[in-house]
C-alpha cells in the first residue's frame, strides 16, 4: 500500500479493539478519532487516539450504541470513513446506512449482507439456495409456544434455542427435552429483546461433540474474494469464546479447501465487502461434515491468530477495501505459517462462578515474546457498563506444541492487580489433556470441575505482610495505628498477620521482600500479590476481627442456615421466579438478574418460604438482599 486509503478515520469502539486499529491506522499514517463515554473518559484508547470526541454517558445506549452522536463526531472531526470494530454498531445496518448518507465511508460490507447475514433465520435459508450445508432446524417466527413445541417435537431433541438477531453465543439455550422448552423459550426472548432489541427465536438440531470452526474471508468491491484459513473456536463456556487457534488441528488440506469454498460463496452470494467471518458447526464424530452456522459482518475478537499466521494484517485490508481498492493478493498466495493461539483475559471471579468482576488496576504488566492487545493500563478502571474482557495475549510459534507452551507461559507473567481475573482458569484449561492433544469441543470448560482457589503460599504471605509493614508511620505520630511492633514498654514485637482470602483465613509467618513478587494495596486496603504464575487478593484482618470473626463462626455451626439471598453483581432484575410467600425446595429459582448483558440466576440456600423484596426492573448492587428463605414449618406456611 504506497499511499494511505483515507486521511482521517474514526474508530466507532472502545477498550482493546479501539488501540488495535489506532496502531494500524498509525503505522499507514492516517490520523486517528476516538469516541468515548464518560465511564471511558481516561481510557488508554482516548489518548492514544490523535483526536477524542465525548459522545454521551456510561451506559452503551447513550454513547457507542447512539448511531447520531457517532456520525456527528465524525463529520465534527473531519473524518472521511467509520472503523466500527466488534460488538456494538458493528453489524447494524441503520448504522451503515447513517454513515453514507453522512457522506463517510463505512469499513464494512454493504447493505445487503448485513440484512441478509445479520439475521439468523434468513442468513440460514439464503445460505442453503447457493450450495453451502446447514444445521436443520426451523424459525420460531410468528409461532406460538405451542406450535412451537409441536415443530420441536417433529425435529427431535435434543435442541439449541437461539436469538435470530445478534451473536457471541447470547441467549443460547439447550434443550434436552419438552419439559425445559417453555424455561428455554422465555430466556432466550429476555436476552435476546435486551441485547439485540428482537426477541426473534431460531431452533436448530443441537450437533453432538461439536467444534466450532470458522474462516476468515477477504472480498473487494472489484469480485475479488479469497480466504485465510480457519480457526478452532471450540473452547468456549457459555456460548462465549476463551480461547482460540490457528489453524484448527481437526482440518486438514482437503477439508480446508472445502471449509474455504463454502465460506466465499457464502460471502460471494451477498455481494459481500470487507473481511468478515463465516462460522461452521464440526462434528466431532464427522470431522468432514460440517454445517453453516452464521456470518459474522465484522472483525473479529480473535483475528490475531490468522493475522500471525497469515503475515496479513486485516485492519489494513479492511481499509484498502473501503477506499475501493481492489485486493493485492490471490488465494494462491496465501499460506499458513506456523500456529497461533489466543487466550481471552476477563475481569471475572471463575471461582464465584465467572461472574464479572470490576474495580481499578493497580498494576498491570504484559508479558514479553507474544502479541497483547489490552483495553487496560495500570489506573485503568474496569466497570460493569462494558463487555468484561480486558485483554487478549496471542501466542506464535513454529507449530501447537509450542505455541501451546508460550501461551502458558506469557499468562503465567501477565500480571492483572485490583481486579479478579481468570488467568489462572486459562492456564488450567491449557493443560486439559484433550486440549493438549487437540480432540476439542465446545463441551470441555462444562465438563471441568469446580474453580477451586489455593491458598496463598508462605512467600505470597511474606510478600503481603512486608506490603503492610513498609506502611508509613500516621501523619501525627500517633502509635495506635502504627504495624512495626511498636509497644508502650518501649520493646518491639513482631507482628502477626491474619489475612482473609477466597481459600479462607491464613496467617502469615514471617513477613520481608520476596524475589520476583508484584504486589500492590488497593483502595480498599487489599493486599494483591502476583508470585509464580498465580494472583491472588488478601485482605488484612486485626486482631479483634480475627477473633471476632472465628467466635462468629463457633456460634454458627449449630444455627440454621441464613436466610439471605444476596446479590452476586450489580445489575437488572429480569424476572422473579416464585410469589412472595411461596415455600420453596432448596435449590428453587428465586430472581434472575441481568448484567454485562448477562444473566445470573439467584437461588434459595435452603428449603423455606420465600419473602420475596425486589420486583423485576429493579436496580441491585453487589450483596443486595433480593430474598429471604424462613425455615417456617409446611404447616405455618401463609
Amino acid at each position: 500500500m504506497t499511499t494511505s486509503p483515507f486521511h482521517t478515520v474514526l474508530v466507532a469502539n472502545r477498550g482493546e479493539i479501539a488501540r488495535r486499529i489506532i496502531r494500524t491506522l498509525r503505522r499507514l499514517g492516517m490520523r486517528s478519532v476516538a469516541v468515548y463515554s464518560d465511564a471511558d473518559a481516561a481510557s488508554p484508547h482516548v489518548r492514544e487516539a490523535d483526536i477524542a470526541v465525548r459522545i454521551g454517558g456510561a451506559a452503551a445506549a447513550e454513547s457507542y450504541l447512539d448511531i447520531a452522536a457517532v456520525v456527528a463526531a465524525a463529520r465534527d472531526t473531519g473524518a472521511e470513513a467509520v472503523h466500527p470494530g466488534y460488538g456494538f454498531l458493528s453489524e447494524n445496518a441503520d448504522f451503515a446506512r447513517a454513515c453514507t448518507d453522512a457522506g463517510l465511508v463505512f469499513v464494512g460490507p454493504g447493505d445487503e449482507a448485513l440484512r441478509v447475514m445479520g439475521d439468523k433465520i434468513r442468513s440460514k435459508e439464503h445460505v442453503a439456495g447457493h450450495g453451502v450445508p446447514v444445521v436443520p432446524g426451523f424459525s420460531a417466527a410468528g409461532l406460538t409456544d405451542a406450535a412451537i413445541a409441536e415443530a420441536a417435537a417433529e425435529h427431535g431433541y435434543p435442541l439449541l434455542v437461539k436469538p435470530s438477531a445478534g451473536g457471541g453465543g447470547k441467549g443460547m439455550q439447550i434443550v434436552a427435552g419438552p419439559e425445559a422448552l417453555a424455561d428455554a423459550l422465555a430466556a432466550a426472548r429476555r436476552v435476546a429483546a435486551a441485547a439485540f432489541g428482537d426477541d426473534t427465536l431460531l431452533l436448530e438440531r443441537l450437533v453432538t461433540r461439536p467444534r466450532h470452526i470458522e474462516v476468515q474471508v477477504l472480498a473487494d468491491a472489484h469480485g475479488g474474494v479469497v480466504h485465510l484459513g480457519e480457526r478452532e473456536c471450540s473452547l468456549q463456556r457459555r456460548h462465549q469464546k476463551v480461547i482460540e487457534e490457528a489453524p484448527s488441528p481437526a482440518v486438514d488440506a482437503a477439508t480446508r479447501e472445502r471449509l474455504g469454498e463454502a465460506a466465499c460463496r457464502a460471502a460471494a452470494s451477498v455481494g459481500y465487502r470487507g473481511a468478515g467471518t463465516v462460522e461452521f458447526l464440526v462434528s466431532g464424530d464427522r470431522p468432514d461434515e460440517f454445517f453453516f452456522i452464521e456470518m459474522n459482518t465484522r472483525l473479529q475478537v480473535e483475528h490475531p491468530v490468522t493475522e500471525l499466521v497469515t503475515g496479513i494484517d486485516l485492519v489494513a485490508e479492511q481499509l484498502r477495501i473501503a477506499a475501493g481498492r481492489p485486493l493485492g493478493f490471490a488465494q494462491d498466495d496465501v499460506h499458513l505459517d506456523g500456529h497461533a493461539i489466543e487466550a481471552r483475559v476477563y475481569a471475572e471471579s471463575p471461582a464465584r462462578g465467572f461472574l464479572p468482576a470490576t474495580g481499578d488496576v493497580i498494576a498491570w504488566r504484559a508479558p514479553r515474546g507474544v502479541r497483547v492487545d489490552s483495553a487496560v493500563e495500570t489506573g485503568t478502571a474496569v466497570t460493569s457498563h462494558y463487555d468484561p474482557m480486558i485483554a487478549k495475549v496471542i501466542a506464535h510459534a513454529a507449530d501447537r506444541a509450542a505455541a501451546l507452551a508460550l501461551l502458558d507461559a506469557a499468562l503465567a507473567e501477565t500480571v492483572v492487580l485490583g481486579v479478579d481475573t481468570n488467568i489462572a482458569f486459562l492456564r488450567t484449561l491449557l493443560a486439559v489433556p484433550a486440549v493438549r492433544s487437540g480432540e476439542l469441543e465446545t463441551g470441555i470448560i462444562g465438563r471441568m470441575p469446580p474453580v477451586a482457589v489455593p491458598a496463598p503460599g508462605e512467600r505470597a504471605l511474606a510478600a503481603a505482610a512486608g506490603a503492610l509493614q513498609s506502611d508509613a508511620p500516621p501523619a501525627d505520630g500517633s502509635p495506635w495505628h502504627r504495624s512495626d511492633g511498636w509497644r508502650l514498654s518501649g520493646r518491639a514485637e513482631p507482628r502477626a498477620w491474619t489475612f482473609e482470602t477466597d481459600a479462607g483465613e491464613v496467617a502469615a509467618a514471617s513477613a520481608g521482600v520476596v524475589d520476583g513478587v508484584a504486589v500492590a494495596r488497593d483502595a480498599d486496603g487489599d493486599v494483591w500479590v502476583h508470585l509464580d504464575g498465580v494472583t491472588q487478593r488478601l485482605r488484612p484482618l486485626s486482631r479483634r476481627e480475627a477473633s471476632r470473626r472465628r467466635r462468629s463462626a463457633r456460634e454458627r455451626v449449630d444455627a440454621a442456615a441464613p436466610p439471605h439471598v444476596r446479590a452476586p453483581l450489580p445489575g437488572t432484575v429480569v424476572a422473579v421466579h416464585v410469589p412472595d410467600g411461596a415455600r420453596v425446595a432448596s435449590g428453587a429459582r428465586l430472581a434472575t438478574i441481568e448484567a454485562m448483558k448477562m444473566e445470573h440466576t439467584v437461588t434459595a440456600p435452603h428449603e423455606g418460604v420465600a419473602r420475596i423484596l425486589v420486583a423485576i426492573g429493579a436496580q441491585v448492587r453487589r450483596d443486595d438482599v433480593l430474598a429471604e428463605v424462613h425455615d417456617t414449618p409446611e404447616e405455618e406456611t401463609p
